[in-house]
């Protein structure tokens, strides 16, 4: 596969909330299935209430510093499990049973995305992965043989350990390393919001503008934050929509501004 088909490359984020909907899922399958006829596909995914729920059934109780959750020995042990297990194995199968080639893989996988342990000044997160490095070349050979990678976010330390890491954060870096020509953020929702309307593009400095004018706020904050950063690290444009605007071409892009 050349240069030119591997910048073609649509990268799909979804987050955990989705894979207890059966309806997004069904559709999530479809509409990988009829992007991957045009063009490569990879998917990256969380797992939020799926660990959660472990958690519970362990009696793991979670703790927090400044709203970040904290990942102890016990806690990385089960999200490990759930996202790199549980979850990634489930949609792998429901792919490879609607006739796609998919294969599930990890951060931790040929050393796919290196963290170093994240610093808080308010306190330890514990077992959480600030990223440092991402090496594509497995990605590469997967897309090669027409497979279609499904990441877990679970990734590799420098010291050899293994850490939990937002799937947010490893979408925009594995979309930026691959050079993709799209990462959509897919949400419940059909774009950003302005007055109300769906902003059909804006470009890096009106994002900045309107979060800081209070015009995004809330949850689409550190979504439209990724975007920034995929923008940053060499991702084309970046798309915050539903599943219904993947299909449609529809969404909110985010592109780097105009020379």
């Amino acid at each position: 596969m050349d240069e030119t088909t591997f910048n073609d490359i649509y990268v799909l984020k979804i987050g955990g909330r989705q894979l207890d909907d059966a309806d997004f899922l069904r559709d999530l399958i479809h509409v990988v299935r009829d992007l991957r006829r045009q063009r490569p596909i990879v998917l990256i995914h969380g797992g939020g209430r799926t660990i959660q729920l472990w958690q519970q059934r362990l009696g793991l109780t979670p703790e927090y510093v400044e709203g970040l959750r904290v990942t102890d020995e016990a806690s990385l042990e089960v999200a490990e499990a759930v996202l790199s297990g549980l979850v990634n194995k489930y949609l792998v199968a429901l792919l490879v049973n609607a006739g796609v080639q998919a294969v599930g893989i990890s951060g931790v996988d040929a050393g796919l995305v290196r963290v170093t342990r994240m610093q808080h000044p308010k306190g330890d997160l514990g077992r959480v992965g600030d990223i440092r490095q991402v090496d594509p070349t497995l990605i590469h050979t997967l897309l090669a043989a027409r497979m279609t990678p499904v990441i877990s976010p679970i990734s590799l330390g420098h010291d050899g350990l293994t850490y939990n890491v937002n799937a947010d954060h490893v979408a925009r870096a594995v979309a930026g390393a691959l050079r993709a020509a799209r990462l959509y953020f897919i949400s419940d929702v059909p774009g950003v919001l302005i007055a109300g309307q769906v902003v059909r593009a804006m470009t890096a400095p009106q994002a900045e503008a309107w979060i800081e004018e209070g015009f995004i706020h809330g949850g689409m904050i550190p979504k439209v934050r990724s975007a920034l950063a995929a923008l940053h690290a060499g991702v084309h444009q970046v798309v915050i929509t539903n599943l219904q605007g993947v299909r449609d071409d529809g969404g909110t892009a985010i592109v780097p501004a105009a020379d």
